[in-house]
């Protein structure tokens, strides 16, 4: 009875998938993702990004060094308020530890510079990694400098899409809107903060579009053409965009708690990182998978076929020889013995 139910249910779901093509195409997309080890590479990619964090942060430490450095009146007032608004020995601690910045600012940037290189570089390399798997690119062996050079301009590279896109989200958040419709002396009601509101989701959406499309086509070992991925990209900036508000609000139920105040942040990081980077490889296989770029492969064909005979000389074991041997011996006994009769 339930091996009956699960074969209708199979059945059911295979006539859906040949009648809707966008179907089909997400089961592909999904298969391609499991084949090539998406989560595997996601998980790595997260793995990076919290490595990278701590350069990072070494390395804005050693910024500020230098800012306050030249600007003893801010170091002063800084000092000062933290006084005022932390008293006892934790507001002792802080102003000790950006003491302690801006003295060590040099050898706190250096080596924030160095670590930030080397986690980077790993980053971006199983970035790469991830979306040539998704691709089903064949695997071709470089020159490790070649390799790491290559991996610096995509870095670059992606660096300069997030820039674009992040001087698009600021667009969507400045205001500048508001100033055209100022200008334009619409005053403000309900249609009009709707307006805003989709506007400002628009641009945050083509922000997020502009990069993914970076990501999808150029990141991989040989990059593809930006029409394979922009109707993926599409997808993908559209499902983050709707990811980031919902981590959001889930963000800020979390920190609210003490464990959440110590904990909520680089655990807020990790997952984000993680289902950011699975958005990103599952647009890719949905890329890889689109009709345009199912290639047939071409198979050679087989040699001709060669047919050997081959005579097996079935060997004789001496229980078997033994018995043969004793029936030949009595029936050369009985047909004497009849002849003399």
């Amino acid at each position: 009875m339930f091996g009956q139910v699960v074969g209708k249910v199979k059945a059911w779901i295979e006539r859906q998938i040949r009648r809707r093509p966008w179907l089909d195409h997400v089961v592909r997309a999904g298969g391609r993702y499991q084949r090539q080890r998406g989560d595997y590479y996601a998980a790595g990619i997260t793995y990076f990004t919290v490595l990278a964090l701590f350069p990072l942060l070494m390395v804005g430490f050693a910024v500020a060094g230098f800012v306050l450095s030249r600007n003893p009146q801010l170091l002063t007032d800084i000092q000062n308020k933290i006084v005022e608004n932390i008293p006892g020995s934790a507001g002792d601690s802080i102003n000790d530890l950006i003491h302690q910045a801006v003295e060590s600012r040099a050898g706190v940037g250096t080596i924030g510079l160095i670590a930030g290189a080397y986690a980077g570089l790993g980053w971006i390399a199983n970035l790469r990694a991830a979306l040539t798997e998704q691709w089903e690119q064949p695997f071709q062996p470089r020159n490790w400098f070649a390799s790491k050079a290559s991996d610096r301009l995509a870095l670059i590279g992606l660096f300069v899409a997030i820039n674009v896109s992040i001087g698009l989200s600021v667009l969507a958040s400045s205001g500048l809107i508001n100033k055209i419709l100022d200008s334009l002396h619409i005053e403000e009601s309900a249609w009009v903060e709707a307006l805003l509101t989709v506007a400002s989701l628009l641009l945050a959406i083509l922000a997020n579009w502009a990069v993914f499309v970076w990501i999808i086509a150029r990141m991989p070992r040989h990059p593809v053409t930006f029409h394979s991925a922009a109707k993926a990209a599409l997808i993908a900036a559209v499902v983050f965009e709707g990811f980031k508000q919902l981590a959001s609000l889930i963000l800020k139920s979390v920190v609210n708690g003490p464990a959440g105040v110590v904990f909520g942040p680089i655990i807020g990081l990790m997952v984000f990182s993680y289902f950011t980077a699975r958005i990103i490889l599952f647009a890719t296989a949905w890329a890889a998978t689109a009709s345009e770029n199912d290639v047939p492969v071409d198979i050679p064909p087989p040699g001709p076929a060669v047919i050997r005979p081959r005579a097996t000389i079935a060997e004789l074991s001496a229980g078997r020889g033994a018995a043969l041997f004793g029936a030949g011996a009595l029936a050369a006994t009985l047909l004497s013995m009849r002849r003399r009769g």
